[in-house]
């Protein structure tokens, strides 16, 4: 399979190839091979239980694949050498890779002893190395492009849930990342709120933003992505446009999910 990146000629920004995860005796993912270009947003849709938020997890060194390989960029995270077994990087290039992916749960996942201020400065700070006084600048900066302002002191309880999801994005945006990883980032959120958080997400798309985005939301999906990746089984399936999935879907088991979402 001919990839976008591949097709653009552009280095992937992320890379996994043949990657596989087990847990026990159930297999959830299947030799997945995915590459995104720098400004891709990659929507994964499919059904529960079919390894997309696994994916993400093993992408974001949160679990550990058992074969394949995963990159970002130039830096190698997991390599599987001839005879099958997966290496890791050292803690410094490990280190080194955190720097390049910011990660947005869908349960916001905000320290609720820390102030927003604290929640989006404390990764920057300890794990970037990089001076106070430049990463809360940049934190204020942030904070008030999600319509935050004003907020920086509170505490996440004392937030709305669409407000501590965009703080979780300006937590994960303080890292300059080169790609955003978002798992179902709307799913705890009731319709109005999930409005705010995809009008953030569409407005770091047209601002360039390189995104994979688990997702249920198919409007949001059809509107915004690049691309759209449906996996089931722990597969993917099928891969396109989203005119080509959402609109035009090959194999049958897509059709048969996106039926769910018709009428």
């Amino acid at each position: 399979m001919t990839t976008q990146t591949q097709a653009s000629g552009q280095a992937p920004v992320f890379s996994m190839r043949d990657a596989s995860k087990s847990f026990g005796s159930t297999q959830v993912l299947r030799s997945i091979s995915l590459d995104v270009a720098p400004g891709e947003v990659v929507a994964i849709i499919g059904p529960s239980g079919g390894g997309k938020s696994t994916l993400l997890r093993c992408a974001t060194t949160l679990e550990r694949i058992d074969a394949g390989s995963v990159a970002f960029g130039d830096l190698t995270v997991a390599d599987t050498s001839a005879d099958g077994t997966v290496t890791y990087a050292s803690k410094e290039r490990l280190r080194q890779a955190k720097s390049r992916f910011g990660l947005v749960f869908q349960s916001y996942n905000l320290f609720p002893h820390m102030t927003v201020m604290r929640n989006v400065c404390d990764a920057p700070i300890a794990v970037q190395r990089r001076p106070r006084a430049e990463v809360e600048a940049q934190a204020r900066a942030l904070l008030a492009k999600m319509g935050l302002a004003g907020c920086e002191g509170k505490v996440p309880c004392q937030l709305s849930g669409g407000q501590q999801q965009r703080a979780s994005i300006a937590r994960a945006l303080c890292l300059n990342p080169d790609i955003l990883f978002f798992d179902e980032p709307t799913s705890a959120l009731d319709p109005e709120l999930t409005g705010e958080v995809l009008k953030v997400m569409r407005q770091l798309a047209v601002e360039g933003m390189t995104m994979i985005v688990v997702t249920h939301e198919m409007q949001f999906a059809r509107e915004v992505a690049t691309r759209v990746v449906f996996m089931d089984g722990g597969a993917i399936v099928e891969e396109g446009t989203p005119q080509q999935v959402l609109g035009a879907p090959t194999r049958q088991r897509t059709r048969e999910f996106l039926a769910r979402y018709s009428g």
